[in-house]
């Protein structure tokens, strides 16, 4: 079939049939979700015990809804573009393709891993309610979605790309675009060539380079202009995290690294502690570091154990910490700690606002009461990651987050949301860099006398890169605006998080494949990529725990 034949498979009616089948898909949810509710509840209250029993229909319900919630995003992007007349034959095919494969997954299997498939059978849903949501336009958009002319007609239209930073329109307006623009371009210039370098030394990102992040606003983007920020969206941070993460995913978590603490501080901190940190976190004077995890504790936080001591006009930090990202150079941790060993659980805990002077390799922790060893890493380099050891550290009781103890989970689990929107954003720029260097190799590398672009086994992993990078991208702006509207987001954030790391993580591992032996070799930037890509479903809310914090939502908040 010739490519416009190809481009003729696609029914006219593409955004209604997709429209319909979301709709389908908010109705299978809902289904799983009461049969979730009748397995792990008891008079309208969760029973830990049956909970944890019923993970994989549990954690199968959160994957389906995060599936639901992407289709009908994806639409809703087609539709604006529509409305603004941007709907091309590009944006049709990633539709078609993408809401299609996901609408057959939902019904055929979900890959939640490697080796866990959940399918619609678990929830114990027999065949006639499970026919009854597959709609007849449900059926036609899997039948005629996810073809093989189309991916063909969208890899063929891969080829004639112009260089853009995204396959498809992202929907975001010229502002926010030009905001994309300008990253790609310092990315491009000042990242891209040395990110590999970085990565096989095991070095810091240069201070130069974080200098002129700064000069270009990354760290001050979202903090309000009567601080010395920017005042924008967490839109906007999205597309900073995508485009700086593109180039070096150390890089972009630079920026996200800023963003928390200044969240941190803007929801909890007292009017003093704003006047005086937020300025200089947005000029880059101050970089801060994220120093919540405990060897043995992980997710569990009510099991921190890391205690601080009043004594007189200081608190005395006596504990450890693990997996503490860019310590050495941060002037800020954002520690928390046990302030009240009375308390159990979350009640006794607090943040601190931990001022250091920066270290070098040569003298990590030029301070009393600090000590740290660092923790080799596979991939996320750039900053480096360690062991702390606090012995009598000293914190000024001024620099107690909100002045009163006992906040200190309250005011953690306001940042989250940011955080986890961020991680998605990250992700996508991984998985924007996998797709980059696999499109790339598979124009320039000949085998058998043409580029692996023409075998359609290789251009099929190209084309469905870019689909769900598209459908991982709009669920991230679509979390981001429900943040930028101030409503409640962790459903929609966590969603976020959980498909886009899985997204990158196929991206690279798919780009790998495409660069063949090539790809296992450490000059090959696309090796760097893979490593960095597997974090991504760990940190920030593994992935597990993450579809944990979904289905409870969605057990517990009936529609």
């Amino acid at each position: 079939m010739n490519p416009a034949a190809a481009a003729r498979t696609i029914p006219t009616d593409l955004r209604s049939l997709a429209r319909e089948a979301a709709e389908a898909l908010g109705t299978l949810t809902g289904a799983a979700a009461g049969a979730v509710r009748a397995a792990v509840t008891a008079e309208g209250r969760i029973v830990p015990e049956r909970f944890d029993r019923a993970q994989h229909m549990a954690h199968g319900l959160a994957w389906i809804a995060t599936y639901a919630t992407a289709v009908r995003e994806l639409v809703a992007w087609a539709d604006r573009l529509a409305e603004e007349g941007r709907f091309g034959e590009v944006e049709e095919l990633i539709l078609a393709i993408g809401a299609g494969e996901y609408c057959a997954q939902v019904f055929g299997g979900i890959p939640m891993s490697q080796g866990e498939i959940v399918r619609p059978d678990v929830f114990g849903l027999d065949e006639g309610a499970l026919a009854a949501l597959r709609t007849p336009a449900l059926r036609a958009l899997v039948a005629r979605g996810n073809t093989a002319e189309n991916r063909a007609r969208l890899a063929t239209l891969l080829r004639q790309r112009d260089g853009a930073s995204s396959i498809g329109a992202t929907g975001l307006d010229e502002t926010l675009e030009a905001i994309r623009a300008e990253m790609r371009r310092f990315a491009d210039a000042e990242v891209v060539p040395h990110a590999q370098e970085w990565h096989r030394t095991n070095s810091y990102i240069p201070l130069e380079t974080i200098a002129d992040m700064a000069a270009l606003g990354v760290f001050g983007l979202t903090i309000p202009e009567e601080y010395g920020g920017m005042g924008l969206s967490k839109v906007s941070m999205c597309v900073v995290s995508e485009e700086l993460s593109r180039g070096y995913i150390g890089v972009g978590s630079l920026g996200i690294r800023s963003e928390i603490a200044a969240e941190l501080i803007l929801c909890g901190g007292t009017d003093e502690q704003k006047a005086h940190f937020l300025p200089k976190i947005a000029s880059g004077e101050i970089l801060p570091t994220a120093v919540f995890t405990e060897p043995n504790t992980g997710s569990d936080l009510a099991s921190l154990k890391t205690r601080a001591q009043r004594d007189g006009d200081v608190y005395r930090v006596y504990g450890n910490k693990t997996w503490i990202t860019h310590p050495v150079r941060a002037d800020l941790m954002t520690l928390l700690v046990r302030t009240n060993p009375a308390e159990p659980g979350h009640r006794g805990l607090s943040i601190l606002l931990a001022e250091k002077p920066r270290g070098t390799d040569d003298d990590p922790f030029p301070v009393a009461g600090l000590t740290g060893s660092e923790i080799e890493v596979l991939g996320y380099r750039g900053m480096k990651e360690y062991e702390l050891a606090f012995d009598g550290f000293e914190v000024p009781a001024a620099n107690l987050l909100g002045g009163r103890e006992g906040q200190g989970f309250k005011q953690l689990m306001q940042t989250f949301e940011a955080a986890r929107i961020q991680t998605a954003a990250r992700a996508i720029g991984v998985a924007q860099s996998a797709f980059e260097l696999g499109l790339r190799y598979a124009e320039e590398r000949v085998q058998f006398g043409k580029s692996l672009i023409h075998f359609p086994r290789v251009a099929d992993k190209l084309v469905m890169m870019a689909v769900e990078i598209m459908l991982a991208r709009q669920l991230t702006y679509f979390a981001a605006r429900a943040k930028d509207g101030g409503r409640r987001c962790d459903l929609e954030a966590g969603m976020a998080k959980l498909l886009a790391a899985r997204v990158a993580w196929a991206a690279a591992d798919n780009a790998v494949q495409i660069h063949g032996g090539n790809g296992f070799a450490l000059e090959y930037p696309v090796s760097r990529v893979l490593c960095d890509a597997r974090i991504l479903s760990i940190f920030e809310g593994a992935a597990e725990i993450q579809a944990q914090v979904i289905a409870r939502r969605l057990v517990e908040e009936p529609s």
